[in-house]
């Protein structure tokens, strides 16, 4: 399997009265060779502020190259100070690796 086809995802945008809600599923595999995707389609969303909401259900694999580029997203978001970005839906694996590396903690901040 070549290195871009190991991880896809999907947005959703959904708007209401307060905010601007995006969901990016994620498929496959976010490691190393695929990292920069996720941060090219989530980097410009941090810019317009609202609620960004990654969603791991069917994330296959996230190795640390993957786990940093996510740690980068949700600091990005933190520092813009009016975008929200959380991690849902983690599988037990990711939520372990979260766990260990003590960053659940930070994935649950507002």
């Amino acid at each position: 399997m070549a290195a871009d086809e190991t991880f896809r995802y999907e947005i959703e945008e959904l708007q209401d009265a307060e905010w601007k809600t995006t969901t990016i599923t994620c498929h496959g595999r976010l490691v190393n060779e695929t990292a920069r995707r996720i941060e090219e389609v989530v980097k410009p969303l941090i810019q317009s502020g609202g609620l960004i909401r990654i969603d791991l259900t069917d994330l296959a694999f996230l190795d640390s190259s993957g786990l940093g580029a996510l740690v980068a997203l949700k600091v990005s978001a933190i520092n813009k100070g009016y975008c929200k970005l959380e991690l849902v839906n983690l599988s037990p694996k990711v939520k372990q690796l979260l766990t260990i590396t003590n960053l659940l903690q930070l994935f649950s901040q507002q």
